[in-house]
């Protein structure tokens, strides 16, 4: 995360957090104020109820100071380490009231992001150390893209064009829209800087030998079978050896090692961050009031 932080993204992030908080808290915690009173005080416990990775403490320390500047967060793990039933993430202390205000927040995104963290691994792992990049794709929820690219990270996984700015990819439809493979990369060369790489998504041999004639600097093999794609992929480094090779569409925990069996440098998985079990966790409290337990 701190990354991002440094590049600006800091400012982004608090103005969603507030943008989130004032969805939940609306015009205030009502239960929270009607059964609880104002001084009283806790320390919260942040625990996780499954085996997974976890990913998402900073953000969930910057919720909790956001909502209160004098909270006290203390983690006591890192993200990306492998946690078990029953571990203690991090203990918050202060007002119970900024306590529960910030609680689904934080505990939401840690889900979240945990669950995306872990499942990541287990591709990873999956893979068992051969030489092939495991990526995310633009499959992200609206307004979390930044967070959940994160936690591809976290999880031990890398991350693919941010957005429609930074990368050209001339997917089926630009082709068609373009009227060919050659057409699209042509106008797109002509208008990006020199320093941008060009994607071209292919289905066929034929498209694949169109890509390569274009110049594409990347070539992604779209739902192709292991047979096929193996021919490609030879075919490519054949003729241009520098052109990175993509793998994505359908790719599954079962049929990752296949793939990357095949030879190619990198396979984009939407799945990482559109279908995951959010890992479960939970804050309890140890309350006081008036320095007096209750």
């Amino acid at each position: 995360m701190s990354e991002w932080m440094a590049g600006g993204y800091d400012a982004a992030l608090r103005e969603q957090i507030r943008g989130w908080l004032a969805e939940d808290i609306g015009s205030g915690d009502i239960t929270t104020e009607a059964t609880i009173p104002r001084d009283a005080s806790a320390k919260a416990v942040i625990h996780v109820k499954e085996s997974g990775i976890v990913a998402g403490l900073p953000i969930a320390k910057l919720v909790f100071e956001m909502v209160d500047p004098t909270l006290v967060f203390m983690p006591k793990l890192e993200d990306g380490q492998r946690v078990q039933r029953g571990d203690v993430l991090a203990e918050v202390e202060g007002s119970i009231h900024s306590l529960l205000t910030g609680e689904r927040l934080a505990l939401n995104l840690m889900q979240r992001l945990s669950g995306i963290a872990t499942k990541t691994r287990a591709f990873v792992d999956a893979l068992g150390g051969l030489p092939v990049r495991l990526v995310d794709t633009r499959k992200t929820t609206p307004g979390h893209r930044l967070l959940e690219k994160y936690a591809v990270r976290v999880g031990g996984g890398a991350n693919h064009r941010f957005g429609l700015y930074d990368a050209v990819m001339i997917k089926d439809n630009h082709i068609k829209g373009s009227g060919g493979i050659r057409q699209a990369v042509e106008a797109a060369r002509a208008r990006i800087p020199h320093t941008m790489k060009i994607e071209v998504e292919t289905e066929s041999l034929e498209q694949v030998e169109e890509a390569l004639a274009s110049g594409a600097d990347i070539i992604m093999l779209d739902n192709m079978g292991a047979a096929l794609m193996k021919q490609a992929v030879s075919r490519i480094k054949a003729a241009a050896p520098h052109v990175i090779v993509e793998a994505s569409g359908g790719v599954t925990l079962e049929t990752v090692r296949v793939i990357a069996s095949c030879g190619v440098d990198v396979i984009s998985v939407g799945g990482l961050t559109y279908s995951f079990h959010a890992l479960d966790i939970s804050l309890d409290l140890h309350a006081k009031k008036g320095g007096e337990s209750l």
